[in-house]
């Protein structure tokens, strides 16, 4: 792979980042050749920061690594795609991309931040907190209830209650995750280890 990085004036070459199980447009940044060896070497996207001038690692210091799975070149040999598993939210805002900031909407990031906050520090008033004080037989319980009512509203026609048990369900099973000490991505991870291309 030739890499042609004196196309640009800053000898920075434009380098996008795509969920590597979703095919989702993560984020942009820019290497130079350093950037793109570090890269290869460590298996985490690294980028070239124009702020700082310096190299920077993608979450060295939120965690929240880009797991490099794939690099391919565009045909003028100028752009680089990376397909990645990102190792938590993408985006500094706390959402898995950079781009839906004009319109985030509510992520599972978020629901799975606000699950980490109830456990972390409990309030009498949540019910999350109470599931967790309760341990992880009553958590796993909740979790099977709620995939029987998936189960038995899937039959039926009405639209509203399938998406609410639906809902119920994603939800328990955030609590049951962090109630083991795992998070949605180490789940999103194991699917990305599945997927053949």
């Amino acid at each position: 792979m030739i890499l042609n990085f004196s196309k640009y004036q800053d000898g920075l070459m434009p380098a996008i980042i795509q969920d590597a199980a979703t095919d989702k447009v993560l984020m942009l940044g820019f290497m130079n050749n350093e950037a793109y060896h570090q890269t290869k070497i460590s298996q985490k996207v690294t980028f070239f920061s124009r702020s700082r001038q310096q190299l920077w690692t993608k979450g060295e210091t939120s965690g929240n690594f880009l797991l490099v799975k794939d690099i391919l070149l565009d045909c003028d040999q100028d752009t680089l795609l990376i397909k990645a598993t990102p190792v938590g939210p993408v985006c500094h805002t706390g959402a898995d991309t950079c781009f839906n900031e004009t319109n985030p909407g509510f992520t599972l990031a978020q629901l799975e931040q606000i699950i980490t906050d109830r456990k972390n520090n409990p309030s009498d008033s949540s019910y999350t907190s109470s599931l967790f004080k309760k341990g992880i037989n009553k958590v796993a319980q909740k979790v099977g209830e709620e995939a029987v009512e998936v189960v038995i509203e899937s039959k039926d026609n009405d639209e509203e209650k399938f998406l609410g048990e639906s809902a119920d369900l994603l939800f328990h099973y955030l609590i049951l995750l962090q109630a083991k000490g795992y998070t949605l991505q180490d789940v999103v991870k194991v699917l990305a280890g599945r997927h053949k291309p």
